[in-house]
């Protein structure tokens, strides 16, 4: 009899999941979603926590003219939750080293649930970065002053006329010699000045 009403009792629970966020000390996400996997299966209250996420993306930057790609949280310091926040789960969760709390409309107030059109365009936005082959999220503007990092105009700096963003290169007129001179440079070529 007992057991029948544990599994009515997770039907249920099933049902009732909703998406949350759970602040964290940013830079620390990844430990604390270890944290919170733990101590849920540590305690038995996995039938209340179906997923937990960190949105990230796929950014590429130069080291030591290596492309070199890294992952990093597309919201910096949250981490998604889908439970059911039932008895002791949420005091557990807000108990774990490296939260701060609930996203909720008070403070200290009860958590509150996501909407889910939020929770479909987050999860599609990442869906469409793991999907893409890792964007290069270096917004180039037409005007803006760049340096020539790679190739044999190395060191030179020069003025964007043109973006292509399907072919990810660039026009950049440098001045070469006194003269002006207009140069096709992929995203990975170039930096920034300043």
């Amino acid at each position: 009899m007992v057991e029948q009403t544990k599994s009515e009792q997770a039907k249920t629970t099933d049902t009732t999941k909703k998406w949350y966020v759970v602040r964290a000390i940013s830079g620390q996400e990844k430990k604390v979603k270890q944290y919170i996997e733990v101590e849920i299966n540590r305690l038995g209250l996995s039938s209340f926590v179906s997923q937990i996420l960190i949105p990230t993306e796929k950014i590429y930057q130069i080291r030591n003219g290596k492309k070199v790609s890294k992952e990093r949280p597309f919201y910096s310091g949250y981490i998604l939750i889908e439970a059911s926040l039932v008895g002791e789960v949420p005091h557990v969760i807000k108990n774990i080293t490296g939260v701060i709390g609930f996203l909720g409309e008070t403070k200290g107030g009860l958590p509150v649930p996501m909407r889910l059109a939020e929770v479909n365009r987050i999860l599609g936005t990442v869906d469409v970065l793991e999907g893409s082959d890792a964007q290069l999220n270096i917004p180039f503007i037409v005007g803006e002053t760049v340096k020539v990092i790679n190739g044999p105009f190395n060191g030179f700096t020069g003025t964007i006329e043109k973006v292509n963003e399907e072919k990810k290169k660039l026009e950049v007129m440098v001045k070469i010699f006194g003269r002006k001179t207009p140069l096709e440079l992929g995203y990975m070529e170039v930096e920034k000045e300043g």
